[in-house]
């Protein structure tokens, strides 16, 4: 039988991206998304909202890109595969903790706060502009218009970024 890990959320970030980097230079983000889903009651047909909160982990270069570009109450679609860590706690009991593993993402536009604006006031700083390869301004590949790059490595159009 064929084996599938794939996950694609689109949700809320609920804190700021807590960047940090391993002894090895490699950086990591860790992302907490509020994914909402809403649907009517059927026994009373009133609209109910439920949230789910969900432990994002990226690696390399997109975790950097993502901490410089994302804030709390921001909107994201994140694509990625699911990952189950065990550990020992202190009361030598077995914990199990289930994540995403970010493989992808885009910005989305919105969040509740004033476009380019980042939680406490302070403005996100505004990117450079992206070299276009002399290709008339158009995109020549995924990765030139946003997407993340296969291998982790990203180019971005800056011009489509939302803030």
């Amino acid at each position: 039988m064929a084996n599938l890990n794939k996950v694609l959320l689109m949700g809320n970030l609920t804190r700021d991206p807590e960047l940090k980097y391993l002894q090895s230079g490699q950086a990591v983000v860790n992302i907490g998304l509020a994914v909402n889903r809403k649907y009517r009651n059927k026994n009373t047909q009133e609209m109910v909202e439920e949230t789910t909160f969900v432990d994002v982990e990226g690696w390399g270069p997109q975790a950097e890109t993502f901490s410089k570009y994302m804030s709390k109450g921001r909107p994201v679609f994140i694509e990625g595969r699911l990952r189950l860590d065990s550990w020992e706690g202190k009361d030598g009991q077995k914990r199990t903790k289930l994540r995403v593993v970010m493989e992808n993402f885009q910005f989305l536009g919105g969040g509740g706060e004033r476009s380019g604006e980042r939680s406490g006031g302070e403005r996100a700083p505004r990117p450079e502009r992206a070299p276009q390869g002399g290709r008339g301004g158009k995109p020549a590949s995924p990765a030139e218009a946003g997407q993340v790059a296969e291998g982790g490595g990203e180019d971005y159009d800056f011009e489509d970024i939302p803030f």
